[in-house]
């Protein structure tokens, strides 16, 4: 009987170990984690405001990383590196499949670099519905800007959630940005609600077209063109130079109906080459002509707030979403109500309303 009571109690007569000592050692082992996490996060940070590319490439992973012990350390991150960001231009490119987006941004990107500027490029690349893979290519045809010491380029999948990777190329943003690139380009997959999401993160929106404006310009849509700052006819070169000269005039024409803008600018149109390298300048230009207006009128800034704001709510929503799905009483139910709607025993309306009741 006091053999068994002996046993029991080994624990607490153990010399140099209690209860006491146990839980001291968990909080001590728990606050060392934390410091050591916090250090990483610091050095990360310190690696990415000394422009160290690879420590850029390990922050981006991190934001993107679905994993929820991620979460707090990608936030601590962006709040250390948000004090050094919005100090870029940042520029969204649209444009049909196969309008050369990749070419025009290697010879823009190759152009503003000679001028002296640090280029970052990230690609929101589009991903098989099916497969789920993507295809990431833009490295591949970005050859030249790609090894260049100052350019920074990112493909990140858009997947099957455009919004999830939107917020996380905002972010990415704000990285760059800490990491001393002067100017952000965003390209998008040129189809869809793409041209929206991005034109909600950049301060000017170009729109790269092909020759042949006429039933071309009928189906592209109208809030595409309302969008844009600028429209830029690529491939005008050899026998294509004079159809493209036509295609600026009909977009310059299209242009004079639509409303005035609220920042007072003009969207402009233009030809270039990119596989010649020509026109390039003219762009640029034209971005510096309304980056001058813009933050003159105060327009720049206001954009800015309002983009803020817009992904204050945008972040709300999609946090709120990813909670409700994740809830283990809403995936079993959300199974039943699926199974219910494919047997017409219930319908997609009470489906929902039953889950959004459900606590």
């Amino acid at each position: 009987m006091s053999k068994t009571k002996k046993t029991s109690s080994s624990i607490q007569e153990k010399k140099g170990v209690s209860q006491q000592d146990i839980t001291n050692k968990d909080s001590i082992k728990s606050i060392k984690n934390k410091r050591k996490t916090k250090l990483k996060i610091d050095d990360l940070v310190s690696d990415i405001l000394n422009r160290n590319i690879t420590a850029l490439s390990r922050g981006i992973t991190l934001v993107e990383s679905k994993n929820t012990e991620h979460i707090n350390l990608a936030n601590s991150l962006l709040k250390k590196c948000l004090p050094h960001a919005n100090k870029s231009i940042r520029i969204g490119i649209t444009g049909v499949p196969g309008v050369g987006k990749s070419t025009f941004i290697e010879a823009f990107g190759n152009y503003l670099i000679s001028l002296g500027k640090k280029i970052a490029v990230l690609a929101i690349d589009p991903s098989s519905s099916l497969s789920k893979g993507s295809i990431l290519g833009d490295k591949t045809r970005m050859e030249n800007l790609v090894k260049n010491p100052n350019a920074f380029i990112r493909p990140s999948a858009s997947g099957d959630s455009l919004g999830g990777v939107a917020r996380k190329t905002r972010e990415s943003i704000i990285l760059c940005e800490a990491a001393g690139f002067d100017i952000i380009i965003i390209e998008t997959v040129g189809v869809g609600q793409s041209e929206t999401i991005v034109h909600s993160m950049v301060d000017f929106f170009l729109l790269l077209q092909l020759t042949g404006a006429g039933d071309e310009l009928q189906g592209i849509k109208r809030g595409i063109i309302e969008m844009a700052d600028a429209i830029a006819i690529n491939k005008a070169d050899g026998d294509n130079l004079k159809r493209a000269k036509m295609t600026m005039i009909e977009y310059q024409r299209t242009l004079h109906l639509y409303p005035e803008k609220a920042s007072n600018w003009l969207p402009k149109t233009t030809i270039c080459s990119a596989l010649k390298n020509e026109g390039i300048d003219t762009i640029w230009k034209i971005i510096e002509e309304y980056i001058k207006i813009t933050q003159e009128n105060n327009y720049f800034y206001q954009k800015r707030n309002k983009q803020n704001k817009y992904w204050l709510i945008q972040t709300i929503e999609n946090q709120l979403k990813t909670e409700f799905f994740n809830k283990s009483t809403i995936k079993k139910e959300l199974l039943k109500q699926l199974e219910l709607i494919n047997t017409n025993k219930t319908t997609p309306f009470a489906a929902a309303e039953l889950l959004l009741s459900m606590k």
